[in-house]
């Protein structure tokens, strides 16, 4: 049922309106003075559609679409402005204070319902054109089969944590994390489960994570990790977390014929760490940073894969010693 406020103070109007709209199949709200009707219509989950006199007490009703629009909201008010006024130069005034329509008192019930049905419309197309650009936003913001933050993403959050560790002083964690293998799973068992795999371990890793860490599909099954406030020691840390996450418990594949026969099979699943460290003061640039971290990520996979190593920017000073508390953080 598609809700509407309609603010008159004459109590006859007001009466003889929603009485008709009711008619109609609306649930109605109704305002007293414009003040009332401001108040309704600022509030969360306010009446998409509107009817507002013009002369009312308090506040008129362009003031209260002046005020409304205002607000800039995502979500759109489709307002009818009620007046005797039928000088052309009031008609623009109600127009240009952010009304989207206007009928003329006194009205045709008939002229006044083709008048809402047209702003109904308007709305719905308003509702379809926000979900679209919802959906566009999404789509150039996340990565699709892991749902974590795409590449351009995840490297638009590392420069902005670096830029605003520059200015507090503070460091920043960069991780690179690689799932072991990955190759032989997907030659062994298809893409369709190598897909299955990278869900599952990205899943895994955004539960290991601060709210404040940002985690992003870097590309192929490797995946960056953004850590605010966090020293060397810190980010191995947090990335032993991951580790942990990813390699403890086999992934469950169901719909997968296993050595013995079985439907169910568990695929134990690994991944290597490689980590590196912001330190405000040092020149350096994001893609010096992330090549570090790729090539602690490197010494991992040469030391036999499934864990942590980390390498330190030589022009950097001598770590001080910050407490990130991560423990705490996650406990």
């Amino acid at each position: 049922m598609q809700k509407i406020l309609i603010a008159d103070d004459s109590i006859v109007s007001r009466h003889l309106l929603e009485a008709t709209l009711r008619r109609w199949g609306y649930e109605v709200a109704v305002a007293c003075d414009g003040a009332e009707a401001w108040a309704m219509l600022e509030r969360d989950g306010a009446p998409a559609l509107a009817i507002l006199d013009w002369v009312m007490p308090v506040m008129t009703g362009p003031e209260v679409c002046t005020k409304l629009r205002a607000l800039a909201r995502e979500e759109y008010t489709y307002i009818l402005l009620l007046t005797s006024k039928n000088q052309k130069e009031d008609l623009i005034a109600g127009m240009s204070a952010g009304a989207d329509d206007y009928i003329v008192k006194p009205f045709e019930p008939q002229e006044l319902q083709v008048r809402l049905e047209a702003g109904k419309r308007i709305l719905k197309l308003h509702d379809a054109l926000l979900a679209a650009q919802k959906k566009l936003f999404k789509q150039a913001t996340y990565d699709e089969l892991t749902n974590l933050f795409n590449r351009s993403r995840i490297l638009e959050s590392l420069r902005t944590e670096l830029a605003r560790a520059a200015r507090e002083r503070l460091p920043v964690g960069i991780v690179l994390a690689d799932i072991d293998k990955f190759k032989i799973v997907n030659d062994t068992f298809g893409h369709d489960v190598g897909d299955a795999v990278l869900r599952e371990a990205a899943r895994r890793m955004q539960q290991s994570i601060r709210g404040y860490d940002s985690l992003g599909r870097y590309g192929g099954e490797e995946f960056l990790l953004v850590l605010p406030g966090c020293d060397l020691g810190c980010a191995a840390q947090q990335a032993e977390r991951l580790r942990l996450a990813v390699c403890e418990e086999p992934m469950h594949l169901s719909g997968i014929d296993s050595p013995d026969g079985s439907s169910d099979f568990k695929l134990p699943i690994s991944a290597s760490f490689g980590c590196t460290t912001y330190h405000p003061g040092t020149p350096t640039t994001v893609e010096a940073l992330i090549k570090l971290a790729d090539e602690a990520l490197y010494d991992a996979k040469r030391m036999g894969r499934n864990r942590v190593s980390t390498r330190h920017d030589e022009a950097a000073p001598v770590e001080p010693n910050f407490d990130c508390e991560l423990e705490a953080a996650m406990a």
